[in-house]
This record gives C-alpha cells, sequence and structure tokens, in this order.
C-alpha cells in the first residue's frame, strides 16, 4: 500500500475547493488552495492550510494556466493535484502534464480522460460493454453529405453533437432535411469555439427524457463499485439546477441494470477514481448511454448523503494507491436526498456578482449546505454564477421534500439575486411534487403552470 499524501494542492475555486479542502484537512493532509488575484478574499483561500496566486482574474490566465498550476503545486511540495469539476478536471493534458511532472492527478490517467472524453469514442466503448447505446451515426459524422445520410437511416428528428463536448454546447435538434445543413455548420462553429474541436456525431432525439446518472468508483487494481443513481432533468438550457437521488420514477429492475452497465463500462475503461456514467431515459424506462464524466460531479453530495460515503476522502485514498474502502454488497441506500444549485444571477438568469450584505445559511437535522460565500464577500463578475448547494436527506422521497422546501425558505441573501425562489417555486409545483417532470420540463412551462 502506497503512503497517504501529505500535501495536495487543490486546482480549483468556489465551493469544490472548499469541499476538498475539508476533506484534506480531516484526514490530515496539508491543503493548498490557489487563487487568482481576483479571489484573494475567497473563502477557500482563508481555510485551507497554505494558498498561492497563480495569475490574474482572467480563467484562461489562473485557473487554466496548466504551467502555473503545476508550477504551484511544485513550489509547495505536493504530491497530487485535486482538480475538482470544471476547468482543467477533464483535461488530458493537463493531467498528463501532472504525470511528467511527478504529480499524481486526483482522478483517472490522462489516457483514460482522453478516451472518455471523446464522445464518439467512448460510445464505441460503452457498445463493447453491453451498454446501450441511442440509435446515431457509427463515429463522426463527416460533412454535411455524411450528416444527410445519417439522418435518412436513423430518421428524423435527430441530435448533432459536438465529440469533445459538454455543458449543452455544440448541439443543435435537427427536425427535418431543410434544417439540416445550417444545424450542422452552426454546431460545428460552437464546438470548434468551445472546444478548438469541431468533429460532430449524431443521435436519434428522444423526446422528453429523463437524465439519470450512476456514480461509480474505481481502483488501480480493477476494482470497480457503484453508488446508485441520481435524477438530474430539472434543466435549464442544459444546466442542471436540481438533482435528486434515488430517481424517484425508476423501476428497481432498471435501475439495477443500469448500475451494472455503468460497472461494466468503468471496468472496460480500466477506471480509476470517482466517474459518472449518464444515461437518457423514455418514457418506456428504456435506458441509453450519453456520456461518462471523468471527475467528481457537482452533484456528488446527494449521492453522500443516501449511501453515507465520502466520495472526495475515497479519490484521495485510491489516487494515493490503496485498494477501494468498500464492497458493492456495504453500499445501500437510505431513503432519498436532493440538491438545489444556488446561483448568483436575476430573474433573467444573468450573473447578478456584487458585495453579500448579510446571509443566513439553513440548518436543522438531514440539511448541508456547501457554501463559497460569506458576508461581506463580494462576488467577482469572471466565473460561474454558482456560491452554493443546499443537500437535504430524507427517510422517504416526501420527508426530503419537505425538508427541502422549508430549507430553502431559510436561505437568505441581501446585497446579491440569487435562484432560490426561482427554485423554491419548482420545489412547490405539482410537476415535482409527484416526480412527473423530464428533461424538457422548464422550458415547456410544467412546473409553472
Amino acid at each position: 500500500m502506497s503512503a497517504m499524501f501529505s500535501r495536495v494542492l487543490i486546482a480549483n475555486r468556489g465551493e469544490i475547493a472548499v469541499r476538498i479542502i475539508r476533506a484534506c484537512r480531516d484526514m490530515g493532509i496539508v491543503s493548498i488552495a490557489v487563487y487568482s488575484e481576483a479571489d484573494k478574499e475567497a473563502l477557500h483561500t482563508q481555510i485551507a492550510d497554505e494558498a498561492v496566486c497563480i495569475g490574474p482574474a482572467q480563467a484562461r490566465d489562473s485557473y487554466l494556466n496548466m504551467d502555473n498550476l503545476v508550477e504551484a503545486a511544485l513550489g509547495a511540495g505536493a504530491q497530487a493535484i485535486h482538480p475538482g469539476y470544471g476547468f482543467l478536471s477533464e483535461n488530458a493534458e493537463f493531467a498528463a502534464k501532472c504525470e511528467e511532472n511527478g504529480l499524481v492527478f486526483i482522478g483517472p490517467k490522462s489516457e483514460t480522460i482522453r478516451m472518455l472524453g471523446d464522445k464518439a469514442a467512448a460510445k464505441e466503448m460503452a457498445a463493447r460493454a453491453g451498454v446501450p447505446l441511442t440509435p446515431g451515426s457509427d463515429g463522426i459524422v463527416k460533412d454535411e453529405a455524411d450528416a444527410k445520410r445519417w439522418a435518412e437511416q436513423i430518421g428524423y428528428p435527430v441530435m448533432l453533437k459536438a465529440s469533445a463536448g459538454g455543458g449543452g454546447k455544440g448541439i443543435r435538434i435537427v427536425e427535418c432535411e431543410d434544417e439540416l445543413e445550417e444545424a450542422f455548420r452552426n454546431a460545428a462553429a460552437e464546438a470548434r469555439a468551445n472546444f478548438g474541436d469541431d468533429r460532430l456525431y449524431m443521435e436519434k432525439l428522444i423526446r422528453h427524457p429523463r437524465h439519470v446518472e450512476v456514480q461509480v468508483m474505481g481502483d488501480s487494481f480493477g476494482n470497480v463499485v457503484h453508488f446508485y443513481d441520481r435524477d438530474c432533468s430539472v434543466q435549464r438550457r442544459h444546466q442542471k439546477l436540481i438533482e435528486e437521488a434515488p430517481a424517484p420514477f425508476l423501476h428497481d429492475s432498471v435501475r439495477e441494470r443500469m448500475c451494472s452497465c455503468a460497472v461494466a463500462l468503468a471496468k472496460q475503461a480500466g477506471y480509476r477514481g470517482a466517474g459518472t456514467v449518464e444515461f437518457l431515459v423514455d418514457d418506456q424506462q428504456n435506458f441509453y448511454f450519453c456520456e461518462m464524466n471523468t471527475r467528481i460531479q457537482v452533484e456528488h453530495p446527494v449521492t453522500e448523503m443516501v449511501t453515507g460515503a465520502d466520495l472526495v476522502a475515497m479519490q484521495l485514498r485510491i489516487a494515493a494507491g490503496e485498494h477501494m474502502p468498500v464492497r458493492q454488497e456495504d453500499i445501500s441506500l437510505r431513503g432519498a436526498a436532493m440538491e438545489c444549485r444556488i446561483n448568483a444571477e436575476n430573474k433573467d438568469f444573468a450573473p447578478c456578482p456584487g458585495t453579500v450584505a448579510s446571509m443566513h445559511l439553513a440548518g436543522g437535522i438531514g440539511v448541508r449546505v456547501d457554501c463559497a460565500v460569506y458576508q461581506g464577500y463580494t462576488i467577482p463578475p469572471y466565473y460561474d454564477s454558482m456560491i452554493g448547494k443546499l443537500i437535504v436527506q430524507g427517510a422517504t422521497r416526501a420527508e426530503a421534500l419537505a425538508r427541502m422546501k422549508r430549507a430553502m425558505s431559510e436561505m437568505l441573501f441581501e446585497g446579491v439575486e440569487t435562484s432560490v425562489d426561482y427554485q423554491l417555486s419548482i420545489l412547490l409545483s405539482k410537476a415535482f411534487e409527484t416526480g412527473a417532470y423530464n428533461t424538457d420540463s422548464i422550458e415547456n412551462g410544467d412546473f409553472f403552470s
């Protein structure tokens, strides 16, 4: 067994940096925060054991600057880098750069990230693992003429998707042949602008699907386990707002098959660390592989609440060379959990940076708040608008929902606008109460009718 790290650098900011720092300190590991010039007073810099400035405010000059991060880690004597989520967490080049400099990247190996980050290659691997796939192109769609041939074979409506994509970028829905040419050009241009890669693939559009994902964890010895599923279907423009575990509508037999498929894919990939296998589920509970995220997810706390696992601590142990600390038979679901992402944004969903004049966070039994702001803190305008997450757990979904509605009403912020009232309106809706929602419910007005 390898020795546990003594010093870890956290290559991130905000609430996920706070979360990782807390895990490190619980384990007796010296936590080293990094910050941009705009984040000098951020919470993560204040609670870490050490903090290093890595550049100007713009993310490209700081949190996305690979050389600065590696130099900071080496200079601080860190043995490993935890990338969190976002920024460079799924960047194979950064993982490789860490490896080349003798630093452990707390996540999969660089070649695994590269392989699974290519959506077309990931689909091919999923097929080899026996995971159901949405009908679609056999790899990359070469050009507009090739796209037309595939669309005719698959049948409209179809979706064009960026092979290197994520976060809803590089996606276009095509209802008929007349829309195909323009959609192809626009999707390719958006993919090129956001990912430096304009390759596209095509899938059959599944109307009004549910978005369900399975949390997996693998070690360096071929062991892989799952921590059950999460429903992430409450989305606005492909961005998740509310997540819950387990998926309230899913039959137990379907859940078992889905979790088995996720483990099979991770084993096929020789996966190490925390990962999430995402599926689309139709109204007949047929599920289809969507993608695999090779990092810890924003919504990992709902899984922690219903399984009792500390997924970040497990990441650290596995990255240090330890065996999987749990067996599959040791992992069970306990009640239900929900998470609301709290964003600093106005009623038009535009980011709302500014100074937090005062705040009050929810508390009580079964309530957890992962937050990155404090009274008097000025939220900078340069980064994602999420400032925290409210997570609750209950013995049943009904209890968890009642607790979430109560807790959300206790989340008070002055000085900045937040998404609290908007999300509370979703929680109060009949559609959410009954679990009768899907990824299109916000756009279709199902929560507000």
